[in-house]
């Protein structure tokens, strides 16, 4: 009778190829000690290397996800040969009580960011459990400065694993007509590219480790309040399952923001915003910016909390970049996708 197939055996008979221990230990960025000692069962891998070996032994992928599958219960694979997480892609009961209770006990000027980061942080759990790679982001519909037709969406808050960095925040990226983001907005339904290499109908901005990306808007009745933005290192990774989780998760982001942040669907018109690249200037001296509201505030006896100063501040960075001539790469990432330094999309 056949011995089963062990991943441990192959793994310790590929790597006695000089060559192809070496394309291993840089593709999986550990050292050659590390592909030994799993080799010899002296230790076991993370989750995430266990993808990343079906990856580097595309000859070996049937009879390695079987060897995992013996070993970690908890390793499973999705119909592309992609590793996951075996848990349910729902999100837990136990969290929205959590949720429930943190919004009714947190004050209203802290509720965005309190359950902001919490779901954030849920959600990064739930669809990247294996660290393989994501960027999740709320893009926030900006406040109009004049009149009541928003122009804008706003990167508030994100968070990522690797190779992006946890904290998103500081980003804060102006997007608009000719993003994914605005495309989800202003059509009222979610926008997915599962494959950047393919091409496809809607418009995005991608970074340089971005594969798949999807967005949700943000919605109660005929009103948006923005989207849940979220791009992923893996081709093909939003399979139906994570649609659904995503779809709840920007229903339940809902309740971080006040009703007077959600705005009709006919006053959302969104403008072409100028690439990442030439916004960076104009946002570089945010914190100038909100002393100097605060100081004319002051001069002029009003009063203003922080958050209603940034806003302001923000307002003014919306407006100038508005005013800027549109560029041909602007126009060309309004019709095509295209790429850029920075986040999404």
């Amino acid at each position: 009778m056949q011995a089963p197939f062990s991943w441990r055996e192959c793994l310790g008979k590929v790597i006695q190829n000089p060559l192809e221990r070496q394309r291993l230990v840089n593709e999986l960025s550990i050292n050659a000690l590390t592909l030994t000692r799993w080799a010899n069962n002296q230790s076991k891998p993370r989750p995430r290397h266990l993808h990343q070996l079906l990856n580097a032994l595309p000859q070996y992928r049937d009879e390695l996800i079987q060897s995992f599958a013996l070993e970690f219960p908890n390793f499973v694979a999705d119909e592309k040969g992609q590793g996951i997480a075996d848990q349910s892609l729902e999100i837990p009961s136990e969290f929205y009580a959590r949720i429930l209770a943190t919004y009714l006990t947190t004050p209203k000027s802290q509720r965005f960011w309190t359950l902001g980061t919490l779901i954030l942080q849920q959600a990064l759990g739930q669809l990247d459990p294996n660290y393989l790679g994501m960027a999740i982001i709320i893009a926030q519909c900006m406040t109009p400065l004049h009149g009541k037709q928003v122009r804008s969406l706003h990167e508030r808050m994100g968070r990522g694993t690797p190779p992006w960095p946890f904290y998103l925040d500081d980003e804060a990226i102006f997007l608009g007509a000719e993003s994914l983001a605005g495309y989800a907005v202003t059509s009222c339904h979610p926008a997915i590219i599962q494959n950047r290499d393919q091409g496809g109908r809607f418009p995005a901005h991608w970074e340089e480790w971005g594969k798949s990306a999807a967005a949700y808007p943000i919605m109660q009745m005929n009103t948006s309040a923005g989207c849940l933005l979220v791009s992923s290192t893996q081709p093909e990774y939003f399979l139906p399952a994570r649609q659904t989780l995503l779809q709840n998760y920007a229903a339940l982001i809902a309740l971080a923001f006040e009703p007077e942040k959600f705005f009709s669907i006919q006053d959302i018109a969104l403008r072409l915003m100028p690439l990442y690249s030439r916004q960076q200037t104009h946002r570089a001296n945010f914190r100038q910016r909100v002393t100097n509201v605060v100081l004319e505030a002051q001069r002029t006896g009003q009063s203003l909390s922080m958050l209603e100063a940034e806003q302001i501040a923000w307002q003014q960075v919306e407006e100038e970049l508005l005013l800027m001539p549109t560029s041909m790469e602007d126009e060309h990432a309004a019709k095509e996708p295209t790429q850029q330094k920075g986040l999404i999309l």
